[in-house]
């Protein structure tokens, strides 16, 4: 069924809202640990340049006593995370098939059980190696709502809103990110020119109200045919989200950097 299969195509794209705000939180857990001292909760510590153990265990800290947040470093709750109302997709509405998918009223859970397993870089001189950061999230769960329209292959006009859930279980990321240094005010900054990530997941199960909203059945056999072929669904679409989900990226820790000079991120060597 190939109409089938586009529609469900473009569920997938539902998830970047999620992304965008997993790195949001990383980034506080691992670059804002390095902010001066006395701003940092008790049992929570800066590092030496290239100390990964010491990153690794400082944000896993943080994940796991300040899941509300700490507003003195900036660093915002992350156990009920809202996104943004956001228009996923907007195809040019011509043709036997288009597509315009709109997502609003979202919130994200589970990033409170994130576990940052490994990182690498972060040397006194940041452009010389590649910072690396992975980490794992047991259950990713996002929850929202949807508006779509469209026209698919075999004809059939979509015009549809509901709920949106859907869980990642056994969510596993890795950044790989490339820098320079720039100089403001006899500071030095980092800036990111490359960013690759790579995802892995255990299982992928989704759930879409009413996608059509005057037959349940064919709701249901769009939901179940998803949620039987997310691997190949997954397959498909993963190098263009990895695009987005870069940009999107990107865009949130430029900011971040700008304002955060590398070296206070650090204890120097009469720390």
């Amino acid at each position: 069924m190939p109409s089938v299969n586009y529609a469900s195509a473009y569920l997938f794209v539902i998830r970047i809202g999620n992304m965008r705000d997993l790195f949001q939180i990383l980034l506080s857990l691992v670059f804002l640990s390095g902010l001066q001292c006395q701003k940092l909760p008790n049992g929570v510590s800066k590092c030496h340049y290239g100390d990964g153990q010491c990153l690794k265990e400082t944000a896993n800290a943080l994940i796991q006593n300040y899941r509300k947040g700490i507003p003195g470093i900036y660093l915002k709750p992350f156990d009920v995370v809202n996104v943004p109302d956001w228009v996923l997709v907007n195809d040019s509405q011509v043709g036997v098939a288009w597509y315009y998918f709109e997502l609003f009223n979202q919130t994200n859970y589970g990033f409170e059980n994130t576990t940052i397993t490994e990182i690498k870089g972060f040397d006194k001189d940041p452009t010389l190696s590649k910072i690396e950061i992975s980490g794992t999230i047991p259950k990713l769960i996002y929850k929202g709502q949807y508006n779509a329209k469209g026209r698919m292959l075999w004809m059939v006009n979509i015009d549809s809103s509901g709920n949106s859930v859907s869980d990642f279980l056994n969510f596993q990321f890795h950044l790989s990110l490339k820098v320079r240094t720039e100089y403001r005010n006899n500071k030095r900054y980092m800036k990111i020119y490359e960013l690759v990530p790579s995802i892995t997941l255990d299982r992928w199960i989704q759930w879409l109200d009413d996608f059509f909203p005057e037959n349940f059945d064919l709701t249901l056999a769009v939901n179940n045919l998803f949620n039987r072929n997310w691997v190949e669904f997954w397959n498909e679409l993963e190098p263009s989200i990895l695009r987005l989900f870069t940009t999107l990226f990107m865009d949130m820790i430029d900011e971040l950097f700008h304002n955060i000079p590398y070296d206070d991120l650090f204890l120097q060597d009469d720390e």
